[in-house]
């Protein structure tokens, strides 16, 4: 298939093979081009699959290395240490290549070829990929059945599949700048409650699993750190989530990385906050009783 495909690029658009990968799913030619046009692919398939269904012969054959023919056989040259014959393989009127490989006896054994578009290669190089043969036929089952499964959860045909994706895309959109738009209310109230307290806690500690690094912020900077420690968590009650610690800058500093530990996590922080990821949310227990003993034996003067 490669090396058909490889023959009628040069033939039809001067497009020259400069390497190759031939892989389990699906495989590459790098072709030596900037690009390739939409017109230029469908153009290349449709002549790649005409030869194959006029069963086009391939010709396996051993040439003597001082033979001239070999001049004329496409290839990226011999080994400098290669002894004995040369092993050329022709597509009748079509290529004829130096080659190790196992090769088919006629085009029509192929099946089929299709080539699934282009990717941006090396400098100025086009990467084309194909599929050939029984691997068509895979890709085609894997597609019928993503199809089956997409019918099934949007509740209509595969026509119509692209729009609704995009339907529920816009609507996922909406209700997620909704969903943050009312965690940042939620976040002023909740400061806002805390401050009309007529006794303000030295420690103020919250979870809540819908919020976000910007919900925690939005707290801090409502209830202020000058005078309060505050621990905040958000995400999955038992596994992992993100937390902040905010307060007092040598509170911070001192604390941050004894409290990133006991939630085996990782964090930084910077003028009194400390925030990161945490892997064992189930321990906000042990932090809040570490922190409860920090503002214990806490002197006045701190």
């Amino acid at each position: 298939g490669q090396h058909l495909i490889t023959a009628i690029a040069e033939q039809m658009f001067g497009f020259k093979t400069t390497s190759w990968e031939l892989a389990r799913q699906r495989s590459v030619i790098e072709l030596d081009t900037p690009s390739m046009t939409a017109e230029q692919i469908e153009a290349l398939e449709r002549s790649v699959n005409e030869k194959i269904r006029e069963r086009v012969p391939v010709i396996v054959r051993e040439l003597a290395a001082d033979d001239p023919e070999i001049e004329t056989v496409r290839s990226r040259g011999l080994p400098d240490d290669h002894t004995g014959p040369v092993r050329v393989v022709d597509i009748k009127g079509i290529d004829s290549n130096m080659c190790c490989g196992t090769h088919v006896s006629n085009l029509s054994d192929l099946q089929v070829i299709k080539l699934l578009g282009t990717e941006k290669g090396k400098k100025n190089k086009t990467n084309l990929v194909f599929l050939a043969g029984n691997r068509v036929l895979k890709s085609i089952e894997q597609s019928h059945s993503t199809e089956k499964a997409l019918t099934s959860l949007l509740k209509n045909g595969p026509g119509e599949h692209v729009e609704a994706v995009k339907r529920l895309q816009s609507s996922v959109k909406l209700l997620q700048k909704n969903n943050l738009n009312l965690l940042r209310d939620i976040a002023v109230l909740i400061a806002r409650d805390f401050k009309s307290k007529p006794v303000q806690s030295q420690l103020f500690v919250l979870h809540r699993k819908e919020g976000d690094s910007e919900f925690m912020n939005i707290i801090a900077n409502e209830i202020g750190t000058e005078e309060t420690l505050l621990f905040l968590t958000v995400g999955d009650e038992k596994e992992a989530g993100l937390f902040l610690l905010a307060g007092p800058v040598e509170a911070v500093e001192s604390l941050g990385p004894r409290v990133a530990e006991l939630l085996g996590g990782r964090g930084a922080g910077k003028r009194g906050r400390f925030q990161g990821k945490a892997t064992k949310m189930s321990r906000r227990g042990e932090v809040q009783a570490l922190l409860q003993e920090f503002i214990s034996h806490r002197s006045p003067e701190a």
